[in-house]
């Protein structure tokens, strides 16, 4: 909530990108960007994104800009970077073994815990500091760690489906899923950010096809 309102989540999806961008200023050394120049990298209307920053109160200063530490370290609160969520993965294969040793889940708000897979000969392996665990063992380490979002790099079977309630019932309240699972239809209340990646690649075939 900000000024009594509900916030779209067209605004709060562009926050990332405002705190990539800002980021890449500060390491050049940037210490101040008007809404006319950032607009210019970003690929968005001025209009935009101070309509989008208003939301959270007023951070810029007519005639100045915004101050670019300033303004990224409080879309870092606003995110929530420093909460450091509790998280599992769920999948070591492949797919998990990239996300969990090329993602800086710390850097983005969370903490990662816990590796799992139903494949018993991967437990012990080492990734990213962490020994993969059988899944068999899930509700004994939830309930001595407590972890409340669940990273899914698993197949769209109806074991993921049990395993989905399984992770649920023992506390995890935010899932980001990369199945095709529908975990939104059975659990309304909890947080879910769903990655199609086939869908962005076909994206792509469409902007390639269009331009021919």
């Amino acid at each position: 909530m900000a000024n009594g309102k509900s916030i779209s989540m067209s605004v709060i999806k562009r926050l990332p990108r405002y705190y990539r961008f800002l980021g890449l200023l500060k390491e050049k050394k940037v210490q101040r960007i008007s809404s006319l120049e950032l607009s210019r990298q970003m690929g968005l209307t001025a209009s935009q994104i101070r309509q989008d920053l208003n939301c959270f109160g007023g951070f810029g200063q007519q005639g100045y800009g915004y101050n670019v530490s300033m303004l990224y370290d409080e879309i870092g609160i606003i995110l929530g970077v420093d909460n450091k969520n509790k998280t599992v993965m769920i999948g070591a294969g492949n797919l998990g073994q990239a996300i969990s040793r090329h993602m800086s889940f710390e850097k983005r708000g969370f903490d990662l815990i816990g590796i799992f897979d139903e494949d018993k000969s991967l437990s012990g392996t080492e990734i990213r500091g962490l020994k993969v665990i059988s899944t068999d063992e899930l509700e004994a380490f939830c309930k001595k760690r407590s972890p409340v979002v669940a990273v899914l790099c698993v197949p769209n079977t109806k074991a993921t489906e049990d395993l989905i309630d399984r992770l649920v019932a023992n506390g995890i309240k935010a899932f980001w899923n990369f199945t095709h699972i529908d975990i939104k239809a059975k659990y309304p209340d909890v947080v879910v950010e769903n990655v199609h990646l086939s869908d962005s690649l076909m994206t792509l075939c469409y902007q390639i096809s269009a331009m021919r």
